[in-house]
């Protein structure tokens, strides 16, 4: 599940100082919405989603219709979502569900397109366990 370990990253992320972009289609974002700000009982991650007003002040921003990670240092890919990413760009991390083929081939595909701009890539892959980890 996504959810086990996109806060702990955002977390790493938010500490390094940087802003963050996740880019998931539109049918998770509510579900990832309100669970950032309920994960854990004794905080929350402060984000917001870019169809809201000051979307551009997020310190953390959920998005389906991003098009570009300009003005984001770390950036999220999430079940197959695209972007253009920018060279100031810190980061892009490519969330891979492992436990489903065509999701893999899918997101190796993305993974040559990204690596071919020179983009500073990870990528995590969910096992067949439900387990996330950091594959490169």
């Amino acid at each position: 599940m996504l959810e086990g370990v996109l806060p702990e990253l955002l977390d790493k992320t938010r500490e390094r100082g940087w802003r963050a972009l996740v880019k998931m289609p539109e049918d998770r974002l509510d579900e990832m919405d309100k669970f950032l700000w309920t994960y854990k009982d004794d905080g929350f991650l402060p984000h917001g989603r870019d169809d809201e007003p000051l979307s551009d002040q997020q310190p953390i921003l959920l998005s389906s219709t991003a098009t570009s990670s300009e003005g984001h240092d770390c950036v999220f890919l999430v079940d197959g979502a695209e972007m253009e990413i920018a060279a100031a760009t810190e980061r892009c991390i490519v969330m891979i569900d492992g436990r489903d083929d065509m999701r893999v081939n899918s997101a190796r595909a993305l993974w040559k397109k990204l690596k071919a701009t020179e983009a500073n890539l990870s990528y995590w892959q969910q096992d067949e366990r439900g387990k996330w980890e950091k594959k490169a």
